[in-house]
Order: C-alpha cells, then structure tokens, then sequence
C-alpha cells in the first residue's frame, strides 16, 4: 500500500514540476492578474536617472512625440507657460486611443527635483511617490471606453523655478492578458515660467502665423520642424473647436484646416513642437 502511495505521490510532482516548467513564461507575464492594472510603482516616467515601464513590461520602447497628447489649461484655455503657485489642469491623451493602455507622469525642474505638486481625481488618476511625486492611470482608467484621456490637477512651483520640463511614458497594450508585447511611448514637453507679459504668450519664437480665416490656418517654422503634434483650437470661452493629432508641412508650411462656421474671433491655437508645448493666441475673421 505504502508503495502505490508513494508512486502516486511521486507522479503528482513530477506532473507539477512539468507544468511549471513549461508554463514558466505565463508565471512570469503574470498572464491571470497583471501587476500593474491599477497603476505603477513610482520612477517609471523615463526621466533622467529613472527606469520605464520595460521595467514590468517586456514591450519594445518607443518615441512618444507623435502619440503622446499633454494638454495644460487653466479656466478652459491652454497655456504654453505657468504662473508660479497657481493651478492647472493637465490633460493626457493617446492618438492611437489603445482599447487598453497606461501611464505614468512627472514634472521636474532643470536639477530634477520635482516641481509642484499633482493633485488626482478620484477613479481617473492617482498620485504615488514621496520626494517626487507621479500621476498614474486607474484600475478603472485603463481601458479608452472608460476613459478617453487621463487628468489631473498640477499646482505649479514657486517663483525662479524656470523651465518644468514633464516626463511621459505611456503602455500601448496588447490586451492579451499578460505584461509582454507592449508598446512603450516616452515622451517630454517643456512648460516655460511666465514672464509676466501673458500667460498666452508664444512659448517658442521658431513658429510664425502666416495667416488666419474661417477655412484655415496656415504656420511656418522658422528652424525647419516637419510635423507639430496635439493640435487643439479654442474660443475665447474655453470651447473645443477643433482637435488634430498631427500636421505634417508641406513646403515649409504648416495648413490647419478648421470646421465649418465654428471658428471666429479671438481664439487659443495650441500644440506641440518638438518637446515644447506652444500657445498662440489668434485672430480668425
């Protein structure tokens, strides 16, 4: 009797150890309950000194500046600089609009310390860290049905402070279940100290409007960009009039075609060019 216990006994362990091992990959991509659902550990934006999420994930790392979309506003209207110790509200967008995604964000000043402070909202963002802290997607913000964009509140530093410069670094999933063969975006955008002139001042002197009507509007770069990126239009009210991931030049010349009867008067023309985020405040007849 003891015999056939210990031959069954024997059987069982092997039939596990053989499950294990071949199944190693699923225990490791942690196939049933991804780890990080609900947002990751804090250090994972990509800034300096900091990992991303290829430290969870085994996706391939990639080149935000045309996917991710950082949009700061106050009241409604963007702005391209901050006023010190007011607050903003950030907007964070993926152009691919992945049915399941994540991210992970920080803001840092030119010695990388963390400047300002983030401020979460409930069920869409959460803030974890200590000396520096991150916004990070939800359990129930991870998915493009549940939420188009992500937002959170950013209380902007003290006065002296300079350029804030915020770290992205986004998770295009696969959706199958696991943490490999997703797509990492990382990604930078510069927000400059107000001057004092005008919260809606150009951000970058390399851009030049050429014109502005109710069909389009046309912009040159002066340092030759090819392409700007997170195209938003507002009225004077903080409306949404128009939003385009990306605008290619062509012939050195960047054309903005805008709907139909909606755009006129004073209006805030957004958008990012290379890392930095420009507000132009325009006139449409």
């Amino acid at each position: 009797m003891k015999n056939h216990v210990v031959v069954i006994l024997a059987c069982f362990f092997f039939l596990l150890t053989s499950f294990l091992w071949n199944n190693k990959e699923v225990i490791r991509g942690h196939k049933f309950i991804p780890s990080n659902g609900g947002g990751a550990a804090p250090g994972k934006t990509g800034a300096p000194g900091e990992g991303n999420c290829t430290q969870c994930h085994s996706g391939a790392v990639q080149d935000g500046t045309a996917e991710n979309v950082l949009l700061i506003t106050q009241g409604g209207v963007p702005v391209s600089n901050y006023t010190p110790g007011q607050q903003y509200n950030v907007n964070l967008s993926m152009v691919s609009n992945p049915v399941k995604r994540g991210f992970q964000a920080t803001a840092l000043n030119s010695s990388n310390l963390m400047a300002g402070s983030f401020t979460g909202v409930a069920g869409n963002t959460s803030i974890n860290g200590s000396t520096k802290k991150y916004a990070n997607h939800t359990s129930t913000s991870n998915t493009s049905a549940a939420a188009p964009s992500w937002n959170w509140t950013w209380t902007a530093p003290a006065a002296g402070t300079g350029d804030v410069t915020f770290y992205i670094a986004t998770n295009k999933t696969n959706n199958n279940g696991n943490d490999n063969g997703d797509m990492i975006y990382l990604s930078q955008f510069v927000v400059q100290e107000s001057s004092g002139a005008s919260l809606l001042e150009e951000s970058a002197n390399e851009i030049e409007l050429l014109s502005a009507t109710a069909e389009k509007i046309r912009l040159t770069a002066t340092m030759g960009a090819k392409q700007i990126n997170g195209i938003s239009l507002h009225d004077a009210t903080g409306k949404l009039l128009l939003f385009s991931p990306v605008v290619h030049a062509e012939g050195g010349v960047f054309t903005i075609d805008l709907p139909k009867n909606k755009a006129k008067g004073t209006c805030f023309l957004t958008f990012q060019i290379t890392h930095n985020i420009v507000s132009k405040k325009i006139y449409i007849q």
